[in-house]
């Protein structure tokens, strides 16, 4: 039957129902996601005579098979499209190319005395987040002008079970700090001053302005003009800050503004940040996907708050479900998230806005946004049309090997995902089996080893396998793959002369220098050798170690790892008083042998 035919006819009988479909190609890779109101509706707007987007034609044209997953909900196929997009990362879906974890400013309430600190890495742990700062208004710099007006701590202190220090620290004798660290505040009442931070985070300028400037004019009374700049900045820092007010909404109002642009085959969303009725700065991503504005904003807000943001209070956004997507952002934090569409006045004015600079930014960036197209998944394509693949390479896995005269010896495994660096699945082997001095020998053993390895670690399998060589070091390779019976494109690619080999071939492919598929290989191929050579040097040094502290009398291995494990270098180790020697399964009198060889002298 034909492909289209037989694609038509089940849509046809799919039902009208919520769920999500999942796009395969002829070898059952996933290369389309998507979730739907009514499935049978949806899907079936695929394969039949409907008027398409370029890009919709191309992935209609790979798709081979489809299935699908019946939800209750579309809440829950939202939830269900969201996790196996980001655990699939299929090659039609959104890549989410331009975006930065921005700093937050991090406020644990939940400790004594909490430590006010800057974080990239957002966490549902209960504790407070403000910001995203980026742009002109500097995380750091904000966090500064907390340290240097407030009296909240800045040190790193535990108060591990209790315990206070003996003196406090410079930060005291200068009045930057209540001292908690020697028990001379009381929880209360650094808890009072810490309200005045909140309070200014959230947007109230006014207090620590006044306290900066006489904090300013008492340095200069007293001739400490660094420390009185450093005071002047911070207050220019405010009236930046007091310049990004928007008048005619609650100053203590939050809200992430959602635009859009779209000039028939790319797109981009800005993320317009408003916290505290003030405008920290706009964001751009530029996107590579199939969808429709709809479809293109219900995919793009939850992969934004899964990956980059923690959602506001309020959301505001044009032509989506907004009931859906404020019960599942609901579900991250402990209030209510309002997605809301504003059709006047200023919310609608924040909307245009938005919309203004997706559109700006599409227009002065599509250079920018085709080359770096023609990188990734450009690339990917020609590199099947020009070297004959049996498929697209959307998972490419690069491996190297690395030793010193066949001691220390270690492979590396590296993973590009449609064209970009998966660095969370990079792994490293340590070399069991070789003996001596065999490049060969050591490739056939990693990845045997890879490729028999069916757990979660390598359930994925790569369209491509890139080694770093030449064709004996293919060919050694090439030969796991048919002990195996795996049926996957291997090449090597030279260094010297950068030509590609394919296996059972003398003639190498040579690529233009200039081809962007090739020049993805040599990044997979650079990356694979920075990643052995890195693990090589560290297992080189262990070894070191370990062979110097074999010398002190009653050390033995398990002294040795439980020294590394505390003290992770030898630096660490000399330095360190027979007191910090003592850990669990060490002994004083190992402790003071350890504190002897290191000061002989």
């Amino acid at each position: 039957m034909d492909r289209l035919v037989r694609l038509k006819e089940k849509a046809s009988n799919l039902p009208k129902t919520s769920g999500v479909y999942i796009m395969k190609d002829v070898d059952g890779n996933i290369i389309y996601i998507g979730k739907a109101k009514v499935l049978k509706n949806r899907v079936s707007q695929y394969f039949f005579n409907t008027v398409k987007q370029e890009k919709v034609m191309a992935m209609v044209n790979n798709v081979w098979d489809f299935d699908y997953i019946l939800t209750n909900s579309e809440l829950e196929a939202l939830t269900l499209e969201s996790n196996l997009i980001k655990d699939n990362q299929p090659f039609y879906n959104i890549l989410l190319k331009d975006g930065k974890n921005h700093p937050y400013i991090k406020i644990d309430l939940k400790k004594d005395y909490p430590v006010i600190e800057l974080t990239r890495v957002l966490k549902h742990d209960g504790a407070k987040y403000f910001g995203p700062y980026f742009g002109i208004i500097n995380g750091r710099e904000v966090l500064n002008i907390i340290n240097t007006t407030f009296m909240v701590r800045d040190c790193k202190y535990s108060f591990g079970k209790g315990k206070f220090l003996k003196r406090p620290c410079l930060n005291y004798e200068m009045g930057q700090c209540l001292a908690p660290c020697v028990n001379k505040v009381t929880k209360e009442e650094y808890r009072r001053e810490l309200d005045k931070v909140i309070d200014f985070l959230n947007g109230n300028t006014k207090d620590i302005k006044e306290l900066l400037l006489k904090k300013m004019q008492t340095c200069v009374e007293l001739e400490q003009f660094e420390k009185a700049m450093v005071y002047r900045d911070n207050i220019k820092m405010l009236d930046y800050l007091d310049s990004k007010v928007i008048t005619e909404i609650n100053k203590n109002i939050d809200i992430d503004v959602f635009g859009y642009a779209f000039n028939g085959f790319d797109s981009v969303v800005s993320v317009l940040v408003v916290r505290g009725g003030k405008i920290l700065g706009l964001n751009n991503y530029s996107l590579s996907n199939i969808s429709d504005k709809y479809e293109t904003l219900m995919q793009f807000i939850p992969r934004y708050y899964n990956e980059f943001s923690i959602p506001p209070k309020n959301i505001y956004v044009e032509e989506i479900d907004n009931d859906v997507i404020s019960e599942y952002l609901s579900g991250f934090v402990d209030y209510k998230v309002n997605v809301v569409t504003p059709i006047k006045g200023t919310n609608k004015h924040l909307i245009n806005m938005a919309n203004d600079n997706a559109k700006e930014y599409l227009e002065k960036s599509l250079d920018k946004i085709k080359t770096e197209k023609d990188k990734t998944v450009g690339a990917l394509e020609l590199l099947k049309k020009d070297l004959n693949l049996k498929e697209i390479p959307y998972r490419i896995e690069g491996y190297d090997i690395s030793h010193i005269s066949g001691t220390n010896k270690v492979a590396s495994m590296v993973v590009f995902v449609n064209g970009v660096k998966a660095s969370k699945e990079y792994r490293k082997f340590v070399i069991k089996t070789v003996e001596g001095n065999n490049d060969f020998a050591c490739m056939k053993e990693v990845l045997t080893r890879r490729l028999s390895n069916t757990t979660k670690s390598f359930s994925k399998l790569p369209n491509l396998i890139l080694i770093d060589g030449g064709m004996g070091q293919l060919a050694y390779a090439n030969s796991v793959l048919q002990d195996l019976g795996f049926d996957i494109d291997i090449i090597s690619l030279a260094k010297r002369e950068e030509e590609v080999y394919k296996p059972n071939s003398n003639t190498p492919i040579v690529l233009s220098r200039s081809h962007y598929g090739l020049k993805l290989l040599q990044k997979v191929r650079d990356e694979s050798h920075r990643f052995a050579i890195t693990f090589h040097r560290q297992k080189r040094t262990k070894s070191m170690l370990k062979s110097e502290l074999k010398n002190i009398v009653g050390v033995g291995e398990s002294t040795i790892n439980k020294l590394l494990e505390k003290f992770k270098n030898i630096d660490n180790i000399k330095q360190a008083e027979i007191s910090e020697l003592v850990i669990n399964g060490i002994n004083k009198k190992t402790a003071q042998n350890i504190y002897n060889y290191f000061h002989k002298n």
